[in-house]
């Protein structure tokens, strides 16, 4: 029998996870009860968080039983908290009240009878207590399962003096959450939402993370706390529609003009609004008492961060795990419109991409390196938003730098390694150019033209991926998802012409650099033009090596060539 003061369920889940850590930082003991299966997902997120686990000890349970599968496994309990719920729209009516109802109900008797208990923190919506009463299954059986527990449970706790306390959190932001707003933050992206449901009136609350789980963990601290329901939102969440225009600003895309009424969004075609109906049923204009929240919060030292700052990190975190669908490359988001990925401030290299790709076309070549690197989508490609000068965009990327660091340019990425090491040598170590296209053989006329560009947006990825001669991956993938926004595929292609058109004044300027300069190819794609420049050819390799041979290209990044040709 392990001895724990404190029990989780629901302990592999968003708030879960992070209510484990949060326990584990101040010193509690902590069971932590989860679904089976679900063990070796909470350590490596535990693991990637840097949380010692010493205090950790990880049970099965399942709610859904009235003895929850635990038998007598755990012992001197003081706190339990319960963050297992289903959280999905489209759930089976008696799937969802087996878990958010009567699991929830099972949780609390099972509580009831710890002899130590000090508190049950039940985690629900932001709405259920406002709602109240018997709900409507058929309107959505997540929502109104929640807001049934939430009645039922306080009138349990109410008839047998069991010291419960309801947290109730809005839309919680923070890393791994794609539920509820990300949905439009993702529709917002991606050029799909024309209007937005609901009025300018409409409120959509937010609230940090770790403001949730450290106000959470800290409820049974307080005694007044017990029989009480703790809305916990950001009261300085703008609108809804200003809310967007906030994020639509950051990611440097229009926001959408006009509001439609949210009964009038549920007749019009899904494929149209690309709404679930049952998130229309969160959009309302109420707003919400926070005032004995903020009392708790304050004894607690508890505070929100900038609700600007939460929505804009947050937009950063949809944006690079495309919804959730990808893992999210560590350290990356937008500065002024481009989209950066690494160190910002102290890289060792500058990784600048080619056409069609984008930074991610780097990934490997970066774990090979095993030093820090800045990489950049280029400006008006990829997912960063135009800019009127390659040069200005590249003074723009590399203010922040306090390093003298490599520059790698591929393909039309050495337009702006060029560019920069030609106003700034002085700040570059090292100039590698990576199948520099204007030394090698020009693309056919039609591959610059409006016409390719729109055959490309509507290329399936493993077929750009054969075309292009590189491996069908995460890659290509991040590619095809940023040619299918609006106006990238166009942009790429203009970008293909303006450099097809630069050709010889690139190969002047390249003759002007005054910093070390080494140019890597691929055997299949070899320079035609001459240059007295140190160059390595990659056997085998293309015009993308980064791709199709990284770890040839980072051991040629990591040593400088002496000689003009290798």
């Amino acid at each position: 029998m392990e001895h724990t003061d404190s029990v989780v369920f629901g302990a592999a889940g968003f708030i879960g996870r992070s209510l484990v850590a949060e326990l584990l930082r101040t010193g509690h003991t902590v069971t932590a009860a989860l679904r089976a299966g679900s063990q070796d997902r909470l350590r490596t997120w535990l693991d990637g968080q840097g949380v010692d686990t010493a205090g950790l000890t990880i049970t099965t349970t399942d709610i859904g039983e009235p003895d929850l599968a635990l038998g007598d496994t755990v012992d001197g309990v003081r706190d339990v908290y319960n963050a297992a719920a289903l959280m999905k729209f489209g759930l089976d009516a008696e799937v969802a009240r087996r878990v958010n109802l009567d699991g929830a109900v099972h949780v609390l008797e099972w509580a009831a009878r710890q002899p130590d208990l000090r508190r049950i923190v039940h985690i629900t919506g932001y709405r259920a207590a406002e709602d109240g009463g018997t709900q409507d299954y058929g309107n959505g059986a997540y929502e109104a399962s929640k807001v049934e527990a939430d009645v039922l449970l306080r009138r349990i706790a109410a008839e047998r003096d069991i010291p419960l306390t309801m947290a109730n959190p809005a839309g919680v932001l923070g890393p791994g959450q794609y539920f509820g707003l990300a949905d439009i933050i993702d529709n917002l992206w991606r050029g799909r939402l024309p209007a937005l449901p609901g009025s300018a009136d409409t409120f959509v609350p937010v609230v940090d993370l770790d403001y949730v789980v450290r106000f959470i963990a800290g409820l049974p601290t307080q005694p007044d706390t017990v029989g009480k329901s703790y809305p916990l939102l950001d009261a300085t969440t703008p609108a809804l529609p200003e809310l967007i225009r906030l994020v639509a600003d950051h990611l440097h895309v229009a926001a959408p003009r006009f509001t439609l009424p949210t009964a009038l969004v549920r007749r019009l075609p899904r494929a149209m609004t690309h709404a679930d109906p049952e998130a229309l049923s969160f959009l309302s204009t109420d707003r919400y008492d926070t005032s004995e929240s903020d009392v708790v919060a304050l004894r607690l030292g508890v505070s929100h961060p900038p609700v600007g700052d939460l929505l804009r990190t947050y937009a950063d975190g949809v944006v690079a795990s495309r919804n959730g669908a990808d893992a999210p490359a560590p350290r990356s988001g937008f500065r002024d419109g481009t989209w950066l990925v690494g160190e910002q401030v102290e890289p060792e290299y500058v990784l600048l991409h080619g056409i069609p790709l984008d930074s991610d076309s780097w990934i490997d070549v970066t774990r090979e390196l095993d030093a820090p690197v800045l990489t950049a989508d280029l400006p008006g490609l990829g997912r960063s938003a135009s800019s009127p000068s390659m040069g200005d965009w590249m003074e723009e990327l590399m203010a922040p730098v306090r390093t003298r660091p490599v520059i790698v340019g591929h393909s039309l990425g050495a337009w702006a390694a060029i560019e920069f090491a030609l106003r700034h040598p002085e700040r570059v170590s090292r100039l590698v150019l990576i199948a520099p296209a204007f030394l090698q053989q020009p693309p056919s006329r039609l591959t610059g033209s409006p016409i390719a560009a729109e055959v490309v947006r509507r290329m399936p990825a493993s077929k750009l991926a054969a075309r292009l001669g590189i491996p069908d991956g995460p890659a290509i993938a991040s590619a095809v998802a940023d040619l299918r926004r609006p106006g990238v595929a166009q942009r790429t292609w203009a970008a293909l012409r303006a450099a097809g058109a630069s050709r010889d004044e690139l190969a002047a300027e390249l003759v002007q650099v005054s910093v070390p300069v080494d140019i890597i190819v691929g055997s299949d794609d070899p320079l035609v033009e001459p240059t007295d420049r140190a160059v390595t050819t990659i056997a085998g390799a293309g015009h993308y090596p980064q791709l199709t041979h990284p770890g040839l290209v980072a051991r040629a990044l990591r040593v400088e060539q002496t000689s003009a040709a290798t």
